[in-house]
């Protein structure tokens, strides 16, 4: 590019955005774009869309009219969507919202300069018609794999390039400082914070059919990244200074499957664990339906793997979970956490409910409240239940008022906020290793921290007290919990740089 262009990446929704906004900043700075962090700088601002629920779209909607709202007003010239709100609507999308210049889908990714770069310069990108995701690959889980590698379906996160389909052993050469070829030759990817800890993708799509969950069909079928890429990953995040990584999926209990072993992951742990500079690995998102022995050992016994467990439960009650597609009920759930608990009595469990599902009985809402009271459960979402696009449980009978749906969430995410803070106040008196992530050096000076049983952005946070003279962000700290305020913790200091 002969005259210098800036674009801005907005992220919106989980995790796997995150990493899908650096794998677009990797492929945009090697190809000469200037990253910038505010849209009102950027020439184009490209706004990374969450489509999974109401109130997420919403707030993809709001993002792409404010970063609208820049134009003509400075420097920002035109402004794009992509992500799965995106990828999910497509034409229907780009005509509710005329005010984006551009609706791309997940096929538009490998070839982003020259999309952003045909806007900028007043050309028109038809936006895609939506297509069911998961009938692009093979149904076979092992020849998914053969026919994502041959580049003929797109899935963030498992890229690959022109440029080295004809040597897929070759390293990609002249890249900008910070933008690394993280999957081998065939991904991209260029951090945009500095923070210790940063997320890598274990596989793409789901293969579950949850009745209320529309992600499969714009996310596709399950995929999982071959291990060799997921270690060049971490690696790589390592020597940027990142101290602890989270493995995200939809799925990660299904890892490996369409490898040929469904315990990859049990064997993959340690040898990220191992990784130089690396001092935390979490694992986020499992279901409960396929936890098995040796994962729960391999999460609770593994050096440097923290004792964390992001259990996909949805409810409790038995006849909720047919209807969801899901499988367990209450007793079967906490016999799960007792288990994990036998071997890890201080393992950190965050899980997410929905309430209000189409035939949900007030017998049906005490089993849930039955099980939240003993699950001792760290951190909980709640949500009402709504209808989703495209889904199964869109057409069931049964739908609760709107009203009734209200007054269960709150009823519920009370109970939630109680059992929560109280799982908090009995870690009073426990020691904790803390991972810096801020340090207010303009204020108080107050330093705050993750610890264990906390994961980023959803669990909580540790406020440090005590001897922290020097203390840097990337720190480990070992504290005693002192106090708690709902599901954070106030934690003194006795011990700087330890390991995790």
């Amino acid at each position: 590019m002969s005259e210098r262009r800036t674009v801005a990446l907005v992220t919106l929704g989980c995790a796997r955005n995150e990493v899908d906004s650096e794998e677009l900043a990797g492929r945009l700075e090697a190809d000469g774009w200037e990253l910038v962090h505010d849209a009102a700088d950027a020439d184009i601002a490209v706004v990374n869309t969450c489509g999974f629920v109401e109130a997420a779209k919403k707030d993809s909607v709001d993002a792409l009219l404010e970063a609208s709202d820049l134009k003509g007003h400075g420097r920002t010239q035109a402004v794009v969507a992509v992500g799965c709100m995106a990828e999910r609507y497509g034409k229907e999308l780009a005509e509710a919202l005329p005010e984006a210049d551009a609706v791309l889908g997940f096929d538009d990714y490998a070839d982003i300069t020259d999309r952003l770069q045909t806007i900028l310069s007043g050309g028109h990108h038809t936006s895609h018609a939506p297509r069911d995701r998961r009938k692009l690959l093979p149904l076979s889980p092992v020849e998914r794999q053969q026919a994502a590698e041959s580049g003929a379906v797109a899935v963030p996160g498992h890229g690959h390039s022109d440029a080295t389909a004809a040597a897929p052993e070759a390293p990609i050469t002249d890249l900008p400082d910070g933008v690394a070829p993280v999957s081998g030759p065939r991904t991209l990817r260029r951090r945009l914070d500095d923070s210790p800890v940063a997320s890598v993708k274990l596989a793409s799509g789901c293969d579950r059919r949850c009745s209320f969950c529309a992600i499969p069909a714009f996310r596709g079928s399950f995929l999982s990244r071959r291990p060799s890429d997921v270690l060049n990953e971490t690696r790589w995040l390592a020597e940027q200074g990142v101290r602890e990584v989270m493995l995200v999926s939809e799925n990660n209990t299904s890892y490996g499957k369409d490898l040929g072993d469904i315990r990859l992951l049990e064997t993959l742990l340690p040898e990220l664990a191992a990784i130089e500079g690396v001092e935390r690995v979490r694992v986020s998102y499992l279901q409960p339906a396929e936890m098995r022995p040796g994962l729960i050992e391999a999460l609770t016994n593994t050096p440097g793997v923290m004792p964390y467990f992001d259990l996909s439960f949805q409810h409790s009650a038995p006849n909720v979970l047919r209807r969801m597609r899901r499988f367990g009920d209450t007793d079967r759930f906490l016999t799960l956490l007792h288990e994990i608990r036998a071997k890890a009595p201080e393992a950190g469990a965050r899980s997410n409910f929905i309430v209000g599902f189409p035939g949900e009985t007030e017998q049906d809402l005490a089993e849930l409240e039955r099980f939240l009271t003993h699950a001792r459960l760290d951190a909980i979402g709640v949500f009402g239940y709504s209808d989703e696009d495209g889904t199964e449980a869109a057409t069931y009978e049964g739908k609760l008022p709107e009203d009734v749906v209200a007054e269960r969430l709150a009823k519920i995410s009370r109970l939630a906020e109680e059992m929560t803070a109280q799982r908090a106040e009995e870690r009073l008196g426990s020691t904790v290793t803390v991972l810096v992530e801020s340090i207010d050096e303009d204020e108080d000076g107050s330093v705050i921290g993750r610890a264990a049983h906390q994961a980023p952005e959803t669990d909580g946070i540790t406020s440090l007290t005590g001897a922290l003279d020097g203390v840097r962000v990337g720190d480990l700290i070992e504290a005693k919990v002192m106090a708690s305020e709902g599901v954070d913790l106030i934690a003194e200091a006795f011990a700087v740089g330890v390991g995790a």
